[in-house]
């Protein structure tokens, strides 16, 4: 029997059958989240058959790939441990092909291969090409896959290519990126992957402003005082000290992570909810964002570098004692921004982005922060002022959303005190939300790019951001220090608070 056998998986949302390249099928990525995540699917009878090809330059067997796979998914899969039957189904549908990223003919070797196997299961040529891969090889392998004939632009059977972050490092690469790419591939075949994108509460902004009558009335200007988002770490550079010395943290969270937040969550409501209805309204978001001019850079941006310190009980070093960090590095590892957008809705309303290493614990959420109460009628509701009508959607951990509201405290006084109203996903509904490349990975094959990121969005977020690295690397002005294991430096404080408010603490 058939573990996976299905016939419905909720209305609309049952793929046809594909087969899944993966490139950099070695790395962590593919172990810790993509075949997890396609496990999970199958198991869970969310998708239909599936072959999965690992491609890569070591040469090992099929077998030995499907061990090394089977051992990674039973310590990273959403449900463990994993069941048996079902991964004797799955592990049968894994396959390896050594080659290399620049060599044509490990592409057309790789061509001759996917016939065999497609035939042999019976699959009608439907293939997802992912690049789980450093940004160097994505040109590369695109432009190699468009020589061997592997990515014909024809809608059935359909050929699309899901490229990772970082989708270049400024402006004019990811211009460059793009101009590559489509050379060979139409925009409708590129999937451009943010994987915040696929988080539960991330998606849930769209419902929770465009399904509910009470809330999106409120989203503008004549009711909000200002909006936070804030991405916060416990960890350093993890290893990953050579790499992320050379991008820093605006160019790893803020660029794509937290714009793309900050898009979902200022968007104007779409006319449809398919990709590009929604998407068109992200690219007037993030081109509406005013520009931070070089005079203004000091007094809008603050980059912070940890120091040593203690994260969750335990001493941890220094950004530039960390391994593969340049001694007279230069890099962030903390920014907050002030921005605002020039469109009606949110004219004159500050948003503070903020994201950080070392910070005292993990959190992502959006915080939107109404205005007062014009007129003042109750005892201590101006101790209440920094808590009262804040409304906090936690995107990770504990997902959920909570409600921060002014109420009568019991007696005979006519005293105000701080309330939450809260819900969780996971008491509300039961269950975990699921990863977030599981959703990712199903939209792939269902063709639905709504939560990917399309062309022109990544090109309107690098005209943001290039100007700041720009007028960074031409000043010797060295970031704030601020010790693991705190909230970062107060030059962030001073942001926010000459215009009298404060940083939520999440």
């Amino acid at each position: 029997m058939n573990p996976f056998k299905s016939d419905t998986a909720g209305p609309g949302r049952h793929p046809e059958p594909t087969t899944i390249v993966i490139f950099g099928a070695s790395g962590d990525l593919t172990m810790r989240k993509l075949v997890p995540a396609l496990y999970s699917l199958r198991s869970e009878r969310l998708c239909s058959e599936l072959a999965i090809v690992g491609f890569s330059r070591t040469a090992i067997s099929d077998d030995a790939f499907r061990d090394s796979l089977k051992q990674s998914t039973d310590q990273f899969a959403r449900r463990r441990p994993i069941d048996a039957d079902a991964w004797a189904s799955f592990g049968s549908s894994i396959y390896y092909q050594q080659g290399g990223f620049d060599d044509p003919a490990s592409f057309q070797a790789l061509k001759l291969r996917l016939e065999e196997i497609e035939k042999k299961r019976g699959l009608p040529g439907n293939r997802i090409y992912y690049l789980a891969v450093p940004p160097s090889a994505f040109a590369p392998i695109v432009q190699n896959l468009g020589l061997a004939g592997l990515v014909d632009p024809k809608e059935s059977p359909y050929a699309r290519v899901i490229i990772e972050k970082p989708f270049g490092t400024d402006l004019s690469t990811a211009r460059e990126l793009n101009r590559a790419i489509r050379a060979v591939l139409k925009e409708r075949q590129i999937y451009r992957i943010d994987h915040y994108l696929g988080k539960e509460t991330v998606q849930n902004l769209l419902v929770f402003r465009f399904a509910n009558g009470i809330f999106e009335p409120l989203f503008n200007n004549r009711f909000v005082d200002h909006v936070e988002i804030t991405g916060a770490e416990t960890l350093g550079v993890e290893g990953r000290g050579g790499y992320f010395d050379h991008a820093g943290i605006l160019r790893d969270m803020v660029q794509n992570h937290l714009l793309q937040v900050l898009s979902l969550a200022a968007m104007e409501p779409p006319v449809h909810l398919d990709g590009e209805s929604v998407r068109d309204e992200k690219v007037k978001v993030l081109r509406s964002l005013r520009p931070i001019t070089k005079d203004q850079i000091d007094d809008r941006v603050i980059r912070g570098r940890y120091t040593g310190g203690s994260v969750l009980g335990a001493a941890v070093p220094g950004y530039k004692e960390e391994k593969g960090v340049a001694a007279d590095s230069r890099t962030e590892t903390y920014v907050a921004l002030e921005l605002y957008l020039d469109n009606w809705r949110w004219a004159g309303v500050p948003f503070y982005l903020r994201s950080a290493k070392r910070m005292p614990k993990r959190v992502t959420e959006i915080s939107i922060h109404f205005k007062a109460a014009p007129h003042r009628l109750f005892t201590g509701l101006e101790l209440a002022d920094r808590y009262a009508n804040v409304l906090a959607i936690r995107i990770q951990p504990d997902e959920g959303i909570r409600l921060n509201i002014g109420t009568k405290v019991p007696g005979p006084a006519n005293e105000v005190a701080p309330v939450t109203m809260e819900f969780r996903y996971a008491s509300t509904f039961g269950a975990t939300p699921p990863e977030a490349y599981e959703r990712l990975l199903l939209d792939s094959m269902l063709g639905d790019s709504t939560l990917f990121i399309r062309e022109d969005e990544t090109e309107a977020s690098w005209s943001f951001i290039t100007p700041i690295h720009e007028a960074w690397a031409s000043s010797p002005r060295q970031p704030f220090d601020y010790p693991a294991g705190t909230w970062g430096p107060p030059q962030a404080d001073a942001l926010l608070l000459r215009g009298g408010r404060q940083w939520r603490r999440p």
